[in-house]
């Protein structure tokens, strides 16, 4: 009796001591993803401030350096870093839905390589002028760092890999934005398609620590400040309709363009892309370039400073901004760098608030329109709707929005879907049959 109660106790301790060092590991992981995130994201900022700095000095400068960077980022990228090219979260979703036969595939989608790779080529790219986002590589980047520390554990783990995967890519989003509400939507809508008993403490987990992290390194903060609306009435209900509609289409024809010419084999584009993926980054390069100084350099970047400016009623761009960015956008990602498009759309669907406001300015005000339109063409765009209008709440602080929110990102969603597939798994499953 006493021997069978010693080796009770012997083999409790035993999986008490596995199940604590299996938690450090995904607590010290996740620590990691939230110091790389956030050091990404200051890299990229100041990456786009130095290409401002110089392309204000010297207008005609991206017209040089825009398309020759692009060639030279895209030889690394398919020379060294070929998984790292596009926004990631395809990478990663196909990473996640890869079956077990297949599990030694992963490394094509997620690695420290790819991880490394992801950095330093999508500051590249904002470096020279392109129109990408670091939402997209800020996924990536997490579920590669939370996949490599799966080598650390015991073979006998309850935790797999791909548990650690969704984490990863989940707590990439909340560092990047301190947004933890959208990291967990965002792991059940479009990575995991939802949560069970076994992961959604390892996510939540991943989640709130890198979110600490960023917090601690960068404080509390609103990724758009706080925005403020003065009243919301019944006459908000036109400007619903109109923004989503508006956005519905343009996102879903947004969404159409880069499906189409990144996974479709035929027609002269894509043989071209194929055959010269270095020249046709270099023509994508030029065509950016050439739209940035059309707009005074507004097609450069990820959006983010002149999308806060019109939140902030600071400035109203002229009407061209939303079709200046928009191709800029379609033309970095079918460049083949690495570089996402979540915030070029919300720059995108701020434009295209601000070219509404003559229209339905008198049922709401600017600032409603502009961040109704925001959510509208991401969610268009990406068909995610219940991320997207989470994800903007937090941004904004616009709690006085969330019906209103939600009504224009669900509507939006189903107007795109009109025009075509989600955008995401799409990718996702392009990127499967290579």
């Amino acid at each position: 009796m006493f021997l069978s109660l010693i080796e009770s106790f012997r083999k409790e301790n035993h999986a008490s001591l596995k199940a604590w060092y299996e938690r450090l590991v995904v607590l010290f992981a996740a620590v990691c993803v939230g110091f790389l995130v956030v050091g990404f994201s200051k890299l990229s900022n100041y990456s786009i401030q130095c290409f401002w700095r110089y392309q204000k000095v010297y207008w005609w400068l991206p017209l040089i350096l825009t398309p020759l960077a692009g060639m030279v980022i895209v030889w690394f990228t398919n020379r060294w870093f070929s998984g790292s090219k596009g926004s990631g979260i395809p990478q990663t979703i196909a990473a996640i839905d890869l079956p077990k036969n297949k599990s030694n595939e992963i490394s094509k989608f997620i690695s420290l390589r790819i991880a490394f790779g992801k950095i330093f080529l999508g500051a590249a790219g904002l470096l020279s002028g392109f129109s990408a986002g670091r939402e997209g590589p800020s996924v990536q980047i997490g579920a590669s760092v939370m996949h490599a520390f799966g080598s650390l554990l015991p073979k006998s783990s309850t935790i797999n890999h791909k548990q650690l995967i969704l984490a990863g890519a989940a707590a990439g989003i909340s560092a990047a934005f301190n947004t933890p509400l959208a990291g967990v939507v965002f792991a059940i809508e479009e990575l995991g398609r939802g949560l069970n008993d076994k992961n959604n403490s390892i996510v939540i987990t991943a989640i709130v620590i890198a979110g600490l992290v960023s917090i601690w390194l960068v404080g509390n903060y609103n990724y758009f400040g706080s925005i403020y609306i003065s009243e919301v009435s019944r006459s908000i209900i036109l400007p619903v309709i109109v923004c989503a509609l508006c956005c519905g289409v343009l996102g879903g024809i947004f969404s159409k363009i880069l499906i189409h010419f990144t996974t479709v084999q035929e027609g002269p584009i894509s043989r071209i892309r194929k055959a010269n993926p270095i020249y046709w980054a270099g023509f994508c390069g030029l065509i950016v370039a050439i739209l940035g100084v059309i707009s005074e350099g507004k097609a450069h970047g990820s959006g983010y400073f002149y999308t806060k400016q019109m939140l902030d009623g600071l400035i109203s761009p002229s009407w061209d901004y939303a079709p200046i960015k928009f191709l800029a956008t379609i033309f970095t990602y079918l460049s083949g760098i690495p570089g996402g498009i979540f915030s070029p759309s919300l720059s995108i669907g701020a434009g295209i608030g601000n070219d509404l406001i003559p229209l339905i300015g008198d049922y709401a005000s600017v600032t409603t329109i502009i961040v109704m339109c925001m959510a509208g063409f991401l969610a268009a765009a990406t068909q995610a709707p219940i991320t997207t209008f989470v994800i903007v709440i937090e941004m904004t602080d616009g709690h006085d929005l969330v019906i209103s929110l939600m009504a224009v990102s669900l509507l939006a969603s189903l107007v795109s879907k009109l025009f075509t597939k989600p955008f995401y798994s799409s990718l996702a499953a392009n990127f499967a049959r290579q």
